[in-house]
């Protein structure tokens, strides 16, 4: 069973900066993709950005340019650097990872979530 561990979240002034982290254990197979969600109260959950092993990104639209997700593989560890935030930003933050295994099932595994709030 694969654990998440996120950290980081907090209360910021619109234009500040957080870095969020998350750290994953009990992994026996390679995290493929590892990525950072978000959901507001009473709203879906939607995709922040995601990154692969390999170290390809994406991002959703509304944070090009402000957010840079970053991984390092030996410490199955994600991050995210949030800069210029806005009060829009603010949600729970669910760190993701993702395993494929070489028979095509996927796995999903889930953070806790950290909340972020930005104050404008």
């Amino acid at each position: 069973q694969v654990q998440l561990v996120e950290s980081g979240g907090g209360l910021v002034q619109a234009g500040g900066s957080l870095r969020l982290s998350c750290a994953a254990s009990g992994s026996r197979l390679s995290i493929n993709v590892m990525g950072w969600y978000r959901q507001v109260s009473g709203k879906q959950r939607e995709l922040v950005a995601t990154i692969t092993r390999g170290g390809s990104t994406n991002y959703v639209d509304s944070v090009k340019g402000r957010f840079t997700i970053s991984r390092d593989n030996a410490k199955n560890t994600v991050y995210l650097q949030m800069n210029s935030l806005k009060p829009e930003d603010t949600a729970v933050y669910y760190c993701n990872a993702q395993i494929l295994t070489e028979l095509g099932f996927r796995y999903d595994y889930w953070g806790q979530g950290t909340q972020v709030t930005v104050s404008s």
